[in-house]
């Protein structure tokens, strides 16, 4: 066969078109890859973000051990958390401790009124 008949998408002397062609698809599909992968580790701080989440760094640091450590369980960790809306432990412990401060407060003052009565009436015996 000679240079004129072979067919234009065959290797020839100077080039390799398909050996270029498939050499481009391969970084572009390897890149693509990377930057699924990191879109797909970012879900759980994207959700947080979305949510104002009160767990934003605890979220932010399992997924950045899930993308380094590639334990899953950290990812899956981070999407629950991100996910769950966990309940307010806090808000009604601060009610209780706010409460006990009134009734502690009403109670010194009663004991300080009790004080100071029972003052005035030793004073009055006194003076009689």
């Amino acid at each position: 066969m000679s240079a004129e008949q072979i067919p234009g998408y065959l290797a020839g002397a100077n080039s390799d078109p398909l050996m270029v062609v498939m050499a481009i698809i391969l970084i572009v599909l390897v890149l693509l890859a990377g930057v699924f992968y990191f879109k797909l580790h970012a879900i759980p701080e994207h959700l947080a973000h979305g949510k104002n989440h009160t767990q934003i760094q605890l979220i932010t640091i399992l997924t950045i051990l899930a993308l380094f450590t590639h334990n899953n369980i950290f990812w899956v960790a981070a999407l629950v958390l991100a996910v769950v809306e966990l309940p307010d432990f806090l808000a009604p412990l601060k009610s209780i401790a706010k409460s006990l401060e009134i009734i502690a407060a009403n109670k010194q003052e009663k004991v300080q009124v009790n004080t100071v009565d029972q003052e005035e009436i030793i004073k009055g015996n006194n003076e009689c």
